[in-house]
């Protein structure tokens, strides 16, 4: 469902979930269904339905409690005045959810239940900020125009009321593919929330987390819920100096002098911004250190398997928690003991569960996200204290691994060392003495390496990466399946039977299974590379093949205070029109710049640099190839650049 408060209409749009059978409410002056409206939401609560929206706890079910409530006051006015009145509400209802004031109604207290897709996909977190038309340009949604139609601008004919009608039941079907979407996630919740009584159907992941971590450690405690809630741990000032453990030691100088660094930092917890940035460089491969994580990484390159090397890669398994765990820590106003074998308790009971049931992947999120949670102030979890012990030893442990390798093991090049694991290429003899190596770490640490081998790495830098796994055996049915539905493995088949290699992609060279707030443009781009650095395929030959215009498509969102402006040329005159603040283009021989422009001091920024010309998508629309004009000579380029960048160091990674 979706509403449109405008400020002398107002429209209600309702779709069920798995039928096409749609209602459309109207009350202004040209039509005033106010009270059907109002007998379709009774029959709402009558019948125990439920409203999907987007956003719809912060605002549409913030519209429907206040009609519900006011009704009797409102059902013998005007259409007019009942969509005036209804507007003022809206407005104050935005004006309430942009300080974070509390809701109109309190959630708990509204009439009709909701299902809210915005929420539960933490859509309104910062990290993963996303409008509705954000989500319809990630889901390839045929329609991703915004009202046409401004919310102060009268509804006084048929043909705007119809153009607002079409701009709703837009926003309700797409809502309603979100929600297919998200399915898997809201049984999920609909199960936790049976299980545990406690109402997560709207919960992100981190509330899930928060909640039910709340709900066993009160148990754990025999202490109330609420008492738990109100638990902190404030710190003053953090000696860092005191948490390192015992066993974190060193031989080279750099990584000694790199510990004799962080035991004088003292860290105020109100103010980490830049609070400790050091960068060592050992075997010619610089690595950077701050309070949060560790990264480092060799050379942009192709690293290959072959003359007597290979790819060994190596993480931590659940590094944070096992952390803790192994160490004994809690955060300062919890019971250690208590509070460890909690965690404990999690990570073992994770591992007995198939990964196919939900609950395994809801201890993956208690497990993962209990670290967060102590650095946030309005977490009960909150000792930064306990965060710090965790992300400054997780590195310096780490770094102990990645010393002993190089040390021992003659002629090792590391590539990547990154927050949980680190990758290396080492000479095959020494395979065994590397596990060994491994072997003695976890006996110091008491923490578990997972190790996989690589038949080549894409490497750019640390966060962008292409990583092809040694080839695994299957059964013949796996094998059929995989060939099927995953065309980005490699597979082949010998007489000792069926076998696949996977691939990980990372960062800008991802283009599968996306998360529906990232920014998927120009997907072509990482397809390419993939199909050139994997399967050997020239780019102007996989440009040839693939004619799927979306994957040319780029999207952009406005932040702030700026616009969107195309500018283009007509009868030799310069033309200005505004657009809307997300846009779907591709680049293309033909079309118009696209720019962005502050709204205070008019400065301009090319969406695309150059001379470079884009088409509006924003609508698709179906055309032969010839007719979209596609400019592939700019994919190309972009593409070739991509590889004569992680082609730069050829000659020297030859020698392996």
């Amino acid at each position: 469902m979706d509403y449109e408060t405008l400020s002398d209409c107002f429209i209600g749009v309702f779709e069920n979930y798995r039928t096409e059978n749609r209602k459309v409410f109207v009350v202004g002056k040209l039509r005033n269904d106010f009270r059907e409206f109002i007998e379709f939401l009774y029959q709402n609560i009558q019948n125990k339905e439920w409203h999907v929206a987007f956003n719809g706890l912060d605002f549409d079910s913030q519209i429907t409690e206040h009609c519900l409530k006011k009704k009797d006051e409102l059902i013998n006015l005007s259409g007019e005045e009942i969509a005036k009145r209804i507007y003022s509400t809206a407005q104050s209802v935005i004006d309430r959810s942009s300080v974070k004031s509390r809701a109109l109604y309190p959630h708990w207290e509204l009439s009709v239940k909701q299902l809210d897709v915005f929420k539960l996909n933490h859509w309104d977190n910062p990290a993963k900020s996303s409008s509705l038309k954000w989500i319809q340009y990630s889901m390839d949604w045929n329609n991703v125009q915004e009202m046409p139609i401004s919310h102060t601008e009268s509804i006084d004919t048929e043909e705007k009321l119809q153009t607002v009608i079409d701009y709703c039941i837009n926003d309700v079907i797409s809502t309603k593919q979100i929600m297919m979407l998200s399915k898997d996630q809201i049984n999920l919740r609909a199960q936790l929330t049976s299980e545990y009584k406690i109402n997560l159907y709207n919960a992100s992941e981190p509330r899930i987390s928060k909640e039910l971590f709340a709900k066993f450690l009160s148990e754990k405690l025999n202490v109330d819920p609420k008492t738990i809630r109100n638990g902190r741990t404030h710190r003053d000032i953090i000696k860092v100096s005191e948490i390192i453990l015992p066993y974190v030691q060193f031989t080279s100088p750099e990584f000694k002098e790199l510990l004799e660094k962080f035991k004088t930092v003292k860290i105020n917890p109100r103010d980490t911004k830049g609070a400790f940035k050091y960068s060592v460089i050992y075997r010619d491969v610089k690595t950077d250190f701050g309070l949060g994580g560790v990264h480092g990484a060799n050379n942009s390159g192709v690293y290959r398997k072959g003359d007597g090397m290979i790819i060994m890669s190596s993480d931590v398994t659940s590094f944070y928690p096992n952390l803790a765990i192994r160490n004994q820590w809690a955060p300062g106003h919890i019971d250690t003991q208590k509070f460890c074998e909690l965690y404990e308790w999690f990570f073992e009971e994770r591992k007995k569960i198939p990964k196919k049931d939900p609950k395994n992947y809801v201890y993956k999120i208690i497990l993962n996200s209990t670290y967060g949670l102590s650095n946030d102030a309005n977490s009960f979890l909150y000792d930064p204290e306990f965060t710090m012990r965790i992300t400054i030893n997780g590195q310096l442990s780490l770094m102990m691994l990645y010393e002993m390798i190089c040390t021992e093991i003659p002629n090792s090049v590391p590539i990547m060392q990154n927050t949980d694991g680190l990758e290396t290429m080492i000479p095959e003899e020494y395979y065994d003495k590397y596990m060994e190596i491994c072997e003695r770490w976890q006996n110091i640490t008491q923490l578990q390496l997972e190790h996989e081998q690589y038949q080549k790495i894409v490497f750019a830098d640390v966060n962008n990466y292409i990583a092809l796994y040694e080839y695994k055996p299957v059964n013949r049915d796996t094998f059929t399946y995989l060939q099927k539905n995953n065309p980005e493995f490699l597979y082949k088949i010998t007489k000792d039977g069926f076998f696949y290699a996977a691939t990980k992609c990372k960062g800008r060279f991802e283009f599968t299974n996306l998360a529906l707030h990232k920014n998927k443009s120009k997907l072509v781009i990482p397809k390419a590379l993939y199909q050139y650095f994997i399967k050997d395929v020239l780019p102007e030959d996989y440009l040839k093949e693939n004619k799927n215009i979306l994957d040319y498509c780029a999207g952009v969102k406005i932040k702030g205070n700026w616009s969107f402006y195309v500018k283009y040329f007509i009868d030799g005159e310069m033309k200005e029109e505004l657009v809307q603040s997300t846009i779907r283009y591709y680049l293309s021989t033909n079309g118009v710049k696209l720019i962005k422009k502050n709204d205070d001091d008019r400065r301009e920024i090319q969406a695309e640099s150059g001379r470079s010309l884009v088409t509006m998508f924003n609508v698709i629309k179906d055309k032969t190839w010839e007719e979209y004009q596609v400019d592939t000579q700019y994919y190309l380029r972009a593409i070739e650049k991509e590889i004569a960048n992680i082609n730069q160091l050829k000659t020297q990674l030859s020698l392996f």
